[in-house]
């Protein structure tokens, strides 16, 4: 087998394809009905109609040759058995055992991991329900009614995005009355003052996320929420006001937190797939009661089945993976634009981002053989219509950016104005279904001439068309529905990295910086307290840290403890 899939027939073959599609255009391609037909797929509820891409019957054929060329079946098989398919780090990828059923097997190293899952999952539901009846009070024997859940990336970015979801879900605000979640991700100290303004430390419960106990924002920001409890309410109230989700139990006891409080995740979940663990299962649940979280579970787990056993030609997260190998890799596609038609899933794209590029954004083969060709998709998204008003100008007459068009059957919070011509869900929609045509069909100069356009516009009024999107619709943005979504998308994402012969579980892209920010980090502490000269730096970092420490020099040398005052 070739070390590289680049290398392949199949690979070369889809080369050589290209000059055929090009010969096409989606106006063409879009009055075949049989072929629009076959290229749409339905699932426990979500339908898939890929008919706008650039592709006919030929291309996805080829595609399965490649999927078949990278062994994309027994890669999957491998993940799903618990097999070290992260070999750089030397560990299973199995974020799909955190949603498994109660009664199912899942080995990792000859062991079933699923009773362990369920064990934290009961944990966090025993919890939680303390928590939100009153059971659990803090220090002063009030209830806790405010969570902030301390985190950064996989951390973060996943639990806000369900949480925004479930924000506007009729049964999910019914069970978050009187309660509030906030995320702290940023270390920079504005992001700790727009957190806690307007909270009380005696109503509030801090969930620091960190799987080691040693993420450096992570734990800075922990030590502030500490030391604004502990100013408040005495250093006692912190084992009534804090709990952790970290499996280093040692420094999670240092800290002034009960391990008992402590509730695990395990090394074969990568951050950026951690929602379903502890990581965004406990915050979600103390907002919303783990009966609504524990559907949203259900429904990443209906698609895991469905990535695990349904055969490619109908399968969604397979097809996806293709299809962005397609435009990324051959036709030249780098970014693609992830529109949800949904405000509630306004922070969907940004999670989706995390997820795609640093799964996706490596330059070597599983291997270490430097890949000869680009890995990896710029992802980048707002909900519509906004983002028709902000950058579907390049999409429709600049580059060429394939589209994810997500749209909702039923709204979360339906209006209706009497008098008006449709609901404001149906004026939605209709840019839904509107914008997809426009980028496949564009405007011709003849239409335009058809239009009596004066000549000197004609060329700034022509829309090229051709443009590749897909649409995503969904039956509703139900908790199941959001969980459903998810596992789509992280699932399609391996499917990429699978056949790109990457390692899409590993992250060495962000130790570097990391590193060099530990020697700035003590140039600092000894510029200020020692008023020692700046060393070991290059002409323009020495010139940028001089000026920082000569504007900022009215920050005292031992610093005193000082929270935010807004």
């Amino acid at each position: 087998m070739a070390s590289l899939i680049s290398d392949t027939d199949a690979w070369k073959n889809l080369k050589a394809h290209v000059e055929d599609i090009n010969k096409t255009h989606l106006r063409d391609l879009m009055s075949d009905a049989a072929r629009c037909n076959s290229l749409m797929v339905e699932y426990d509820g979500i339908l898939l109609d890929y008919s706008r891409q650039r592709v006919n019957s030929d291309t996805i054929g080829k595609l399965f040759k490649l999927a078949e060329a990278a062994n994309l079946k027994e890669k999957i098989n491998r993940m799903y058995n618990g097999e070290h398919i992260n070999s750089t780090e030397n560990r299973a990828v199995l974020h799909v055992a955190l949603r498994a059923a109660r009664d199912a097997t899942i080995q990792s190293n000859g062991k079933n991991v699923v009773p362990d899952v369920w064990n934290v999952l009961d944990k966090i539901q025993d919890f939680s329900e303390k928590v939100r009846n009153g059971s659990w009070v803090g220090a002063t024997g009030k209830p806790l009614k405010d969570v902030v859940a301390i985190g950064i990336g996989g951390s973060f970015l996943g639990p806000l995005f369900v949480h925004t979801a479930l924000q506007t879900d009729p049964e999910a605000i019914k069970s978050a009355e009187g309660r509030q979640l906030r995320f702290l991700a940023n270390v920079d100290p504005i992001d700790v003052a727009k957190n806690i303004t307007g909270l009380n430390p005696e109503t509030t419960l801090v969930v620091v996320v960190s799987k080691t106990f040693t993420t450096a924002e992570t734990m800075l920001n922990a030590r502030t929420l500490r030391e604004w409890i502990s100013a408040a309410l005495g250093p006692s109230a912190v084992a009534k006001h804090m709990v952790a989700v970290s499996t280093n139990l040692p420094l999670v006891e240092k800290f002034g937190i009960d391990p008992n409080n402590a509730f695990a995740f395990w090394d074969w979940v990568g951050g950026r797939y951690s929602v379903c663990s502890a990581v965004g299962v406990l915050p979600l649940s103390l907002q919303y009661g783990f009966s609504v979280v524990e559907k949203f579970l259900k429904g990443a787990s209906s698609i895991d089945q469905h990535f695990y056993t349904s055969p490619f030609e109908k399968n969604i997260p397979v097809l996806l993976g293709l299809l962005s190998v397609w435009n990324v890799s051959f036709l030249g596609h780098a970014a693609r634009a992830i529109l949800p038609y949904s405000q509630a899933l306004e922070k969907f794209a940004p999670h989706i981002q995390q997820v795609s590029m640093e799964s996706n954004g490596k330059g070597v083969s599983i291997d270490g053989v430097p890949l000869p060709f680009e890995a990896g998709e710029i992802d980048f998204g707002e909900p519509g219509t906004n983002g028709q008003h902000s950058f579907y100008q390049l999409i429709h007459q600049g580059r060429v950016i394939p589209c994810d068009f997500i749209g909702v059957v039923k709204s979360q919070q339906p209006v209706y104005l009497k008098g008006e011509v449709v609901s404001n869900h149906d004026e939605l929609m209709s840019n839904f279904f509107a914008q997809p045509d426009a980028l496949a069909y564009g405007k011709t100069p003849e239409q335009l001439h058809k239009e009596n356009v004066p000549e000197h516009l004609i060329s700034h009024k022509t829309f090229s068309g051709n443009r590749p999107s897909l649409s995503i619709l969904l039956p509703s943005l139900s908790a199941y529905n959001i969980g459903q979504l998810l596992a789509i998308y992280e699932h399609r994402i391996a499917v990429e990295g699978f056949v790109w012969g990457i390692n899409s579980f590993d992250q060495w892209g962000v130790e570097l910086g990391k590193s060099l920010a530990t020697q700035v980090r003590k140039q600092l502490n000894a510029s200020r307290t020692k008023g020692q000269p700046i060393e070991g730096f290059n002409h323009s970092t020495t010139t940028l840290l001089k000026r920082y420490l000569e504007a900022s020099s009215d920050v005292p040398s031992d610093l005193p403890t000082l929270l935010p005052r807004i």
